[in-house]
This record gives structure tokens, C-alpha cells and sequence, in this order.
């Protein structure tokens, strides 16, 4: 069931709910959670438009692991050795992200120029259809603080899980 989530103030919402988020991803059962995913993710982005957003992309990078980098240089025609140089820089844990936010890729009217070959963490973004959501509860509490998407089925799954 599909409740009535209000994604106005959205952002202040999810700041008060990050304990019951925290709580709910660590005691719930999996498989009701699993079970519920796909309806609040569709449900979510029924209701988010990611163009009107784009705060993934202007915030936060994905990894870009080998075969993305080898996609993306491919499309863009350029070596990866450029594509890395030009693009990308080594974090903490040893993925390549991206050098600036927003990502390089992003235009003004917030669409993605390498959409059809983007990272795939740009394309599994924000796991809101997939276990990450409970496999990685702090990657997922920290999405909730910028993804509508991921605020609504958090806020999907209280509501159904009580």
C-alpha cells in the first residue's frame, strides 16, 4: 500500500526521521522490506522528477569503476588515461570519482551528456528498487538527506512496516 507522502519540506523531514530510517533499516525483516521495494520505488518516481532535482549529480559523485571508464572514453572518443586525467581523481577508498561537483556531465538544464553510457552507479542510483538499501544502511540514511526518491520509500516502508 501506497501512502500519502507529502514531498513538500521533504528535506526537514527526512533530517527528524534519520533515527526511525537508521532503526527501520537495521530491525526490519528483510523480506517484507524486499517485498515492498518495487512499489514505493515505483511509486516514487511516479510522483519525483530526477530533472527538476539532480542533486546526485550536483553534490555527490559515483564510482567509476574500469568498465565505465572504458565505456565512457569509448563514447567520448578520448583515451582513458585522458578521460582519467581530465575527469577524475582517486578518493579514500580507491575509486575513481569525479574531480568537481557538479559532475562535469551535468548541463544547466540538469540532464546528464553521457546519459546512454553513464557510471552505473548513475544508473542503479538510489537503489530505492534493490537489497543496497539494506545492505549499505548508512550509504542509504545518507542518500535520504538529498534523494527525494529515497526519502519517499523510507518514509513508504515506516508507514507500511509500523
Amino acid at each position: 500500500m501506497i501512502p500519502d507522502i507529502k514531498l513538500d519540506s521533504w528535506e526537514k523531514r527526512s533530517e527528524e526521521h534519520q533515527k526511525q530510517y537508521k532503526y527501520l533499516l537495521q530491525k526490519a525483516d528483510k523480506n517484507k522490506v524486499l517485498k515492498l521495494l518495487p512499489e514505493l520505488h515505483d511509486a516514487a518516481f511516479e510522483k519525483i522528477d530526477c530533472l527538476q532535482c539532480a542533486n546526485c549529480c550536483k553534490n555527490y559523485s559515483p564510482r567509476f569503476k574500469m568498465p565505465d571508464i572504458k565505456r565512457i572514453s569509448k563514447y567520448l572518443r578520448i583515451k582513458e588515461t585522458v578521460f582519467i586525467d581530465t575527469y577524475l581523481t582517486m578518493d579514500t577508498e580507491g575509486d575513481y570519482v569525479t574531480k568537481t561537483s557538479p559532475c562535469p556531465f551535468l548541463g544547466s538544464d540538469n540532464y546528464c551528456s553521457i546519459y546512454k553510457e553513464r557510471p552505473t552507479d548513475c544508473h542503479r542510483f538510489p537503489y530505492t528498487d534493490e537489497d543496497v538499501l539494506l545492505k549499505k544502511p548508512v550509504i542509504t540514511i545518507k542518500n535520504s538527506s538529498f534523494c527525494p526518491a529515497v526519502y519517499f520509500v523510507l518514509e513508504g516502508l515506516l508507514a507500511n512496516l509500523k
